[in-house]
Parts: C-alpha cells; structure tokens; sequence
C-alpha cells in the first residue's frame, strides 16, 4: 500500500480559509494531507527562513517577488490569489459604526471599550492600523483600550469572545468574513485603504515540487476562483 504523503504549507493567515477550503480537495483527488503552518506574515517567512519544512508558501507578492529573486522559491511557480482589503469587524450583533470616512473612523475607534488586532510588529494588517491609529491621533489615547494577537484570526476570534459592551477589531477581510460571531463593517477609509496581494509558490526545498505545484494551481486557478472571490480575494485573475 501506498504511504499517504503531505504536503508541508507555510501560509499567511489571511489565506488561510482558503487553504482549508480546499485541502480536502487535493486529499480526495490525489490522497495527498495538507498540513500548514498559518500565521503573520513576519512569523511565517522567519519560519522558512530557520528551515522548517515547506513545500509551498503563500506570502504577500512583494515577499514572493524577494524569494524567487533569491532562489527560496521556484518563481516559474508563482501564482497570485488575488487581493485582500483591510476591514474593520464588530462582534456580530452589535451596531455598525460609520467608518467611511477618516473622521468617522476615528469617531468609531474613539467610542469602542476595546480594539482588537493583529501583531503591530510582523502582521501586515497590524504594521498598517497602527500606523492608521498613529495618524489619527489616537495610538496614545486607545492605549489601555487595545488588544493586540499574533495574528488576525486569533484577534477576531478574541473580538468575537469579547465581553464589552461595544468592541471593535480591524485586520484583512478574509480573516473577518471566516470567523464566526464577527461581523465585516466596511473597508478601512480610502485614504487609509490596504489592498495586498497574496501570492502562492513552490519552495525550493519542496520534497516533491510537481505535487506541490498542483496545489499551487488548486489555489489560484479556474476552480477556486468564485471560492476566493467569496473569501475576500478581489480582482480574482484565474491561472
């Protein structure tokens, strides 16, 4: 009997949905068990970078880019999911806040008992709302107010716990759209907007790089591209 084989993901959370989506179409197809590591983009590359097991990563494009230049990555591989737009989540239930604006933006975060996002250090969402909140005016005011996790799934999973009478979170849409008991209000104002791309490659250390490459292919091509699009992925280019 065949030995089942793995493929070995190192993956940013924001696709993370994604990924879980459709692994057990890659199990049923070709008995393959995709095991991943998600996470902040920062904590995900310094994964790759101490040599954990990877056979595919799925990172922002600017960071693909920067591997396939270095030989991390097969960049023949490289295959982008599409876009994701930084959002603000309330807990499910609770009034929706107007943030359309920079203004109502601030008017929102200033009226919320608490503020939940990712890690302000390694995660793409949290480097961008602390800069946001910096800009506002409002970093040293919400101080005691802000709930910082090392990635945004677990902030909106906390969010969505939250005990508070009006809490409010921010971090990449995809993760609010598959968290349960968190609601998407809007995206973060223009002038604040975060649209990053996620893109899927083969590494270079993968033990068998056509299969991974068939997952690659599942994630960014013709199939999955309504699944993505639900998911939070915009400007969906099929492979």
């Amino acid at each position: 009997m065949m030995e089942p084989r793995t493929l070995h993901l190192l993956c940013a959370g924001a696709a993370q949905a994604l990924v879980q989506a459709l692994a057990p179409q890659l199990r049923e197809s070709f008995g393959v068990t995709v095991t991943g590591r998600f996470g902040a983009v920062g904590a995900i590359k310094e994964a790759f970078d101490a040599g954990e097991p990877c056979d595919l990563v799925v990172l922002t494009d600017a960071m693909i880019g920067a591997m396939a230049e270095q030989g991390a990555v097969l960049a023949a591989t490289r295959a982008p999911l599409g876009r994701v737009r930084t959002g603000v989540a309330v807990r499910a239930g609770t009034p929706h806040p107007d943030v359309a604006s920079p203004d109502a933006l601030a008017r929102a975060l200033g009226a919320a008992d608490e503020v939940y996002f990712p890690d302000p250090l390694r995660a793409t969402a949290g480097i961008h709302f602390e800069r946001v909140m910096r800009e506002l005016g409002l970093l040293e005011t919400l101080g005691p107010r802000l709930r910082t996790f090392p990635n945004g799934a677990t902030a909106m999973r906390e969010l969505a716990a939250a005990r508070c009478a009006a809490p409010i979170g921010c971090t990449q849409v995809t993760e609010i759209l598959y968290t349960p008991g968190v609601e998407l209000v809007a995206p973060l104002p223009a002038r604040f907007e975060l649209a990053t791309v996620y893109t899927a490659a083969v590494s270079a250390r993968a033990a068998d790089a056509g299969l991974a490459g068939q997952f690659v292919r599942l994630l960014a091509g013709n199939d999955s591209a309504a699944l993505r699009a639900r998911s939070g992925f915009e400007g969906v280019t099929p492979a």
